[in-house]
């Protein structure tokens, strides 16, 4: 293989992760998923840990500059920062999610000498999967344009019930080493196995039936009611939003279950009590049941992002994870000095408690996430396996007409798959969709229309091995595996 000099690897690398959300919603050109990482794992290997280091710094600028050039939009459309403002923050929040795939590269080429099979068989996937995983907790976390979401409509999906996203992004990137590995005759008697074994056991679990219907279908209309972003909270808007869900729900009444977006009623449960007693009594006039999205505050003067449910003896639900951008500002010590130049309407919103009972919807103990919850499968695994469904209320108003509403579906998606539930979402501009326990979405709206979705979701009962072990088996296998790799290096070290 021809030796590239450093800046040239570093472009390839660049362009490799600029080409990577091609692989996400709303392109779904999977194979460049393995694509690009084969392209990054053969600069990798046989890389100084400097090189690769600068190698995955490059190739992050591409992929998280790329696929989440939507935080632009967030701050500059909507959050009236200056563009010059809104781009410096969002560079920034890029050049820190960029250090990930950088510090894979790096721990790999440390724990295995370059071009050997060890390297690119174990340390390169083992390091990848477990940045992954740390992105995935840091500062809140920020799980997005992981690998694993790529591959929905794969094989690969078989492994979603069993590990969870993690695991079906390791697989990718151990394909992506297969592929590399057929490129020598030293490796291809190890990649050709590899690359059969990861694809057939994928094909294989995903003949499990890991859950059970548990009652009938529960026929549901979700609401969309398109309100413009802009004018979402302006004072002279209010009763046209109010009117726009009381006409939508009156025309669905026949639904069981009628679902709204979050923060549907942009205002607190006390100052909107009129509506929301008026659509109460409705509900039980009409024998179904509403699930908004509002403003909570308790008697301590705290503020939630809520969902409640009318008749108000289904419950509540207080939004745990709060939003980047939206309801609090991530790296905070970095954008202090910039906030007087973004004006984001409930941007200090409390984190409502870890353990909340569930909403009883239709029957139904039902696990409720709002917005960004759902890229995060632990906070969607504390109402499992308890939840018979699972809910979600989102705003991707916020995110204009960009990549994120997009990839935002085929992440929530993901965590049907890993629970084997269904999922109704709704959301403001689009896309609400119902989504089936094998996380295909089976009806969706269009964006940027006033529209009402119908259909049905059947309550399941089980818990997948994700849902019982969670993310731990990869963690143990991530860890131990480059800990075995350091101390094997460092035997060899002191042995010669």
């Amino acid at each position: 293989m021809p030796r590239l000099s450093p800046w040239t690897a570093r472009l390839l690398a660049l362009l490799l992760g600029a080409v990577l959300p091609l692989a996400f919603s709303p392109f779904d050109l999977w194979p460049i998923a393995i694509l690009a990482s084969a392209g990054l794992l053969w600069l990798w290997q046989g890389a100084t840990p400097r090189e690769a280091r600068w190698m995955g710094y490059a190739f992050g600028l591409g992929q998280f500059g790329v696929g989440v050039s939507w935080v632009y939009n967030s701050l500059h459309l909507f959050g009236d920062a200056i563009a010059p403002v809104a781009g410096l923050i969002t560079f920034l929040f890029v050049a820190v999610a960029a250090a990930f795939p950088a510090l894979a590269g790096e721990l790999a080429a440390r724990l295995s000498a370059p071009g050997t099979a060890r390297r690119l068989f174990l340390a390169l996937p083992l390091a990848w999967v477990l940045l992954e995983l740390v992105r995935g907790i840091f500062l809140g976390g920020f799980p997005w344009l992981n690998l694993g979401a790529s591959m929905l409509a794969t094989p690969l999906a078989g492994y979603g019930p069993l590990l969870g996203e993690y695991s079906m992004g390791l697989a990718v990137v151990l394909s992506a080493a297969a592929l590399v590995g057929l490129l020598k005759r030293r490796t291809a008697r190890i990649a050709l196995p590899l690359l059969t074994g990861v694809w057939g056991l994928g094909f294989a679990l995903g003949q499990i039936a890991w859950v059970q219907p548990a009652g009938e279908p529960v026929s549901v209309a979700i609401v969309q009611g398109n309100v413009e972003q802009a004018r979402k909270f302006d004072p002279e808007r209010f009763e046209a939003t109010l009117a726009t869900y009381r006409s939508l729900t009156e025309a669905n009444k026949d639904a069981r279950l009628i679902l709204w977006p979050e923060t549907a009623v942009p205002d607190l449960v006390s100052q909107a009590a009129p509506f929301l007693i008026e659509m109460q009594d409705r509900a039980r006039e009409h024998g179904v049941q509403i699930v908004a999205g509002v403003f909570d505050e308790d008697r301590f003067g705290h503020y939630y992002n809520a969902l409640i449910t009318l008749p108000v003896d289904g419950g509540r639900y207080h939004k745990r994870h709060l939003v980047a951008f939206g309801e609090f500002l991530p790296l905070r010590f970095l954008i202090e000095p910039f906030k007087a130049f973004i004006q984001v309407p409930m941007s200090d919103l409390t984190s409502g408690a870890d353990e909340q009972p569930l909403l009883q919807l239709a029957g139904h103990p039902a696990g409720a996430s709002i917005c960004y919850e759902a890229a995060l499968s632990r906070e969607i695994r504390l109402a499992l396996p308890q939840a018979s469904f699972l809910i979600n209320a989102s705003n991707d108003a916020w995110f204009g007409d960009s990549l994120a509403p997009h990839q935002h579906l085929q992440i929530a998606a993901m965590r049907s798959l890993e629970s084997g539930r269904w999922m109704a979402r709704a959301t403001n501009t689009g896309i609400s969709a119902l989504i089936d326990p094998h996380g295909r979405v089976v009806a969706r709206t269009p964006q940027f229309e006033q529209a009402v979705l119908r259909g049905e979701i059947t309550p399941m009962q089980g818990a997948t091995p994700f849902v019982r072990w969670g993310e731990w088996p990869l963690w143990l296998l991530a860890g131990l595996g480059l800990a075995g790799l350091a101390l094997r290096g460092l035997i060899r070290k002191r042995q010669g």
